[in-house]
């Protein structure tokens, strides 16, 4: 089988510099290779690989389409059994890809998974992205396995068992590409942040299965394109959300958990509002107009209920999160999932 590691690079020349060649080292799985596709990057990362690593394949675009879009292009351009979205921010470990591969190949259902992420800050810390596997509540707020939205766990080996869940990171995605391009790719409306959600929230309702292997780890640093206190990030993060609640819930439940969390987004605008940050204000106002533009040229779900729910919890982590008084931790709702 072939796997293509395809990493995208917008203005990323560091970061290669200084993963690219333990990607390198470190994959050596038969049929595995990489390919660096690039979004217009100005900053002579495809020069850099010319000359320094001319055996990888790149993939060129002339301007910035995204996480979506330079994805969806690239991936197009590429004939392989698997694809794995990875990151170039991120340190692979030792033995990295075969334990993802061995895991698609020993399980047909399975149609995607991701390793466990560590920090790259502190390296037994799991990473805000991803960390042991990607799970969400009935309003889209997602969380994981390790990470209950600001709670985030150290590493002890607790997690280190496979686990079915409903989600996988973009940092670090394996996919077969045929259930990819079935799909259509990621949906190029999201731009970046989400999509990744959304994507695997499709292939479930499809019936295939989104898994977690920790046998495989990567580091990631995070944050690289956008910041987490960026108020573009989280402008996409809202819009992008209330995007996929749209696409993905049945239409008998839709209006009703849209409405909800359209209430809880307007509750964080007022503290956005009442504490200065006038910034993130207007960026959650934009992203609810931009959303309600912006579905018009969404299809929402064909499915008269909720479908392959595992992963899916049924309350409010937001809620729980902070009457726990912000220290919720996974063995605290895993039951419940």
């Amino acid at each position: 089988m072939d796997i293509a590691v395809v990493i995208l690079n917008w203005n990323g020349l560091g970061m290669l510099k200084t993963y690219l060649p333990t990607l390198i080292e470190r994959t050596s799985y038969p049929g595995a290779f990489i390919v660096v596709a690039d979004n217009g990057s100005t900053d002579g990362s495809i020069a850099w690989l010319q000359a320094e690593h001319p055996d990888i394949r790149t993939v060129c675009f002339d301007k910035n389409y995204g996480f979506t879009g330079g994805y969806n292009r690239a991936l197009r351009e590429i004939d392989a059994d698997y694809y794995v979205l990875l990151n170039s921010d991120i340190e692979v470990g030792e033995g990295w890809l075969e334990p993802l591969a061995n895991f698609m190949e020993e399980h047909p259902d399975v149609g995607i998974c991701q390793p466990k992420v560590l920090s790259m800050a502190e390296r037994d810390r799991f990473e805000y992205a991803g960390a042991a596997g990607g799970f969400i509540d009935r309003y889209g707020y997602p969380f994981c396995r390790g990470r209950i939205l600001s709670n985030i766990e150290k590493d002890t080996g607790q997690y280190d068992e496979p686990v079915e869940c409903f989600w996988a990171t973009g940092a670090c995605l394996m996919v077969r590409s045929a259930i990819y391009h079935h799909l259509g790719g990621l949906d190029e409306l999201f731009f970046a942040h989400m999509e990744e959600i959304d994507f695997c929230w499709r292939a479930k309702m499809l019936g295939y299965q989104v898994w977690c292997v920790p046998a495989s780890t990567v580091w990631h640093v995070g944050g690289g394109t956008l910041p987490n206190n960026s108020p573009r990030k989280l402008y996409f993060n809202y819009r992008n959300n209330l995007l996929m609640l749209y696409k993905n819930l049945p239409e008998s439940i839709r209006r009703r958990r849209i409405f909800v969390r359209m209430c809880l987004d307007g509750a964080s605008a007022f503290v956005y509002l009442v504490t200065g940050k006038w910034s993130f204000f207007s960026a959650v106002w934009k992203a609810h107009r931009d959303y309600r533009r912006l579905r018009r040229e969404e299809d929402p779900s064909p499915f008269e209920e909720e479908r392959n729910n595992i992963g899916l919890y049924a309350g409010s982590i937001l809620l729980r999160f902070f009457l726990s008084g912000k220290k919720l931790r996974w063995s605290d709702i895993e039951r419940y999932l």
